[in-house]
């Protein structure tokens, strides 16, 4: 068939430009002019904002060479098939932790094991290296774990048994030469979890009750191992001691070690998105007081009613008219509160008495100053018992290791405790967190508290949202940025929120949810791409770092599930290409014109 006229390439561009790309990609392999077309930089910059929603007013990512190659990084990089799933747990998985080099894993469950997992099998699959029980220790279940900074050692954090109430929780230490035990540490409450402060070296923590509603939690050094030397050095060393009120207490430690970067790995305009978008939470009132509306006052008054008559037995109540009862009610109600309030009062009182003086300068950096700093990061409260602030607190160069006093840096009398750094309020309750690779950035986990809301009593704190917002926190400047990620969802009630682990790695950031789904956002344009599917509650994700497109998954359906994106599974697919066979003539021709060049006969 002849030829016709070529149409002209505007007109070519003007088609594709409302095709999907997966037409255009073919619809370029039918002739060189549609090719050309194809490529054109114009028209994948259009698909790209059109198929992914993103506001234009948001840049490409710097680090991108081309708006092709930027559409193909989002869609084809992604790990979101699922290629395994890992069996051998025996209850809920709640938690995963890569070794940094990602030729390992572990993972920890309600089955009171904590299992480790080879991730480099030439097959590409994942399977069981070792499995250790907590049960002869008296564990109720292992809950957390982290490999040190060598991948010498392994930290599992653990809850102990005992009754429903009970805070009590433990930390061993396994070495993963020979999977001997090296050492355990008490840690309480147990959701402090504790970390890694270096290869040698974890911190965990104590809990004393000064009252009712305050406390002291107490953040301690320990070497991992006793060695020959140690029976002349300390093993352990205080490092924080801070006070805690309205019932709130240290949680969720983890260290990040901040290095003043020239160039971060996360670049985002946060100017543009913030036009694009309104604020995800509005500024909120708080008053530790009687609240000045009634209906405040009514409606917490029946809140609290309902609870307080739920642990109560009727037949044992004295038979008293509705209006007595409730006056009973009331009378009790005033007096606890009343009772709380005064703590509160004394225990502020006390900490201005005798916190240490904060250091304005520690956080600071003077114009020039290029001094790596390392941060102990936990949640805490000042409001109410539910975690709902981020506490900073830097760790000097000479608290990095338990040699000198046993209590760490001497104090006077009058400074009994340790001041905070800095605090971010999150205005909400906390359910995770997670750190950046570089530690630039933390990333956290929260249930909104409504717009508006007053605390007035520090038990009853506000109702939470279902939707699940993720923070991002920039560690250089200490500030939120202004837009926070959402598509993930919880259910439960104040006081039966759960940790949800997430991770973040070079490009992306997962999470679980409560909604039997884990989540993976794209960090520079804050889109999700996947929603990753289990049968239950995703508890925990994990990128792997050495390579981001390899992904898992934990969930209470007692399944590690393993994620890879389309373009791996495509490799692992494709059978290898046989060496190309070489001819003795070839072979000769080559050779004779090398002895031609060098002059030889």
């Amino acid at each position: 068939m002849d030829d016709g006229p070529a149409l002209p390439d505007s007109l070519v561009l003007e088609i594709f430009l409302r095709l999907p790309h997966d037409t255009v990609l073919s619809a370029g392999l039918a002739c060189r002019q549609w090719l050309a077309v194809s490529k054109d930089e114009f028209l994948w910059r259009e698909l790209f904002y059109s198929y992914y929603r993103i506001p234009r007013s948001v840049p490409r990512h710097p680090a991108s060479l081309s708006w092709y190659r930027e559409f193909k990084r989002l869609f084809d990089c992604i790990p979101c098939v699922e290629v395994q799933t890992l069996k051998e747990h025996h209850d809920q998985v709640l938690h995963l932790a890569f070794s940094h080099r990602g030729h390992r894993f572990s993972s920890c469950s309600k089955d009171c094991t904590v299992k480790l997992w080879d991730t480099e099998r030439p097959d590409g699959t994942i399977t069981m290296v070792h499995s250790s029980s907590m049960r002869q220790f008296n564990w109720g279940y292992t809950q957390f774990s982290q490999f040190n900074a060598d991948d010498t050692l392994l930290l599992v954090s653990g809850v102990y048994l005992g009754s429903h109430h009970s805070s009590s929780g433990e930390i061993a230490v396994i070495s993963l030469e020979n999977y001997t035990l090296l050492s355990r540490v008490r840690n309480k409450p147990y959701d402090v979890f504790g970390c890694w402060l270096n290869e040698t070296h974890l911190i965990s923590g104590n809990l004393h009750w000064i009252g009712n509603m305050t406390s002291c939690s107490v953040l301690w050094l320990n070497k991992a191992f006793q060695d020959v030397e140690s029976e002349n050095v300390n093993v352990v060393k205080r490092l924080f001691k801070i006070q805690n009120i309205n019932a709130s207490t240290i949680r969720t430690v983890m260290v990040a070690h901040c290095r003043r970067h020239d160039s971060p790995d996360l670049l985002l305009d946060y100017e543009a998105q913030a036009q694009s978008q309104p604020l995800s939470h509005q500024p909120l009132l708080f008053d530790l007081g009687t609240t000045d509306s009634e209906e405040d006052e009514e409606d917490d008054e029946e809140r609290r009613r309902e609870m307080r008559l739920q642990g109560l037995s009727t037949a044992h109540l004295p038979q008293l008219t509705p209006s007595g009862l409730e006056h009973v009610i009331q009378g009790r109600h005033s007096e606890a509160s009343e009772a709380r309030e005064l703590e509160t009062k004394w225990a502020r009182l006390m900490a201005r008495a005798h916190t240490k003086a904060p250091d304005p300068n520690v956080l600071s950096s003077a114009p020039g100053d290029e001094e790596d700093k390392t941060y102990l990061l936990f949640t805490t409260g000042s409001l109410t018992y539910s975690p709902h602030q981020i506490g900073i607190k830097r760790i000097m160069p000479d608290q990095m290791t338990t040699s000198g006093p046993v209590l760490g840096e001497e104090r006077s009398t009058d400074e009994f405790f340790d001041s905070l750094d800095h605090v971010i309020d999150i205005h909400g309750h906390i359910i995770g967190m997670g750190l950046s690779p570089d530690h630039r950035y933390l990333y956290v986990n929260s249930r909104a508290w409504p717009a508006g809301c007053v605390i007035s009593d520090p038990m009853s704190p506000p109702p939470i949202a279902e939707e699940i917002d993720l923070h991002v926190i920039d560690l250089k400047s200490l500030r939120e940025e202004r837009r926070s990620l959402r598509a993930h969802r919880a259910f439960t009630p104040n006081d039966e929120c759960f940790f949800i682990f997430l991770d973040v790695s070079r490009d992306f950031v997962a999470s679980g949810a409560e909604d039997k789904h884990g989540y993976i956002w794209d960090r520079h344009y804050n889109i999700c791409l996947a929603r990753l599917q289990h049968d239950d509650v995703v508890n925990s994700v994990a990128f792997s770092p050495a390579d981001q497109e390899l992904l898992l998954s934990a969930s209470d359906d007692s399944t590690i599930k393993v994620w890879r994106s389309p373009r791996m599974v495509r490799l692992a697919q494709t059978p290898a290409r046989p060496p190309r066979p070489r001819s003795l003539l070839s072979w000769l021709g080559r050779n004779k014109k090398t002895t031609s060049v060098n002059g030889k006969p």
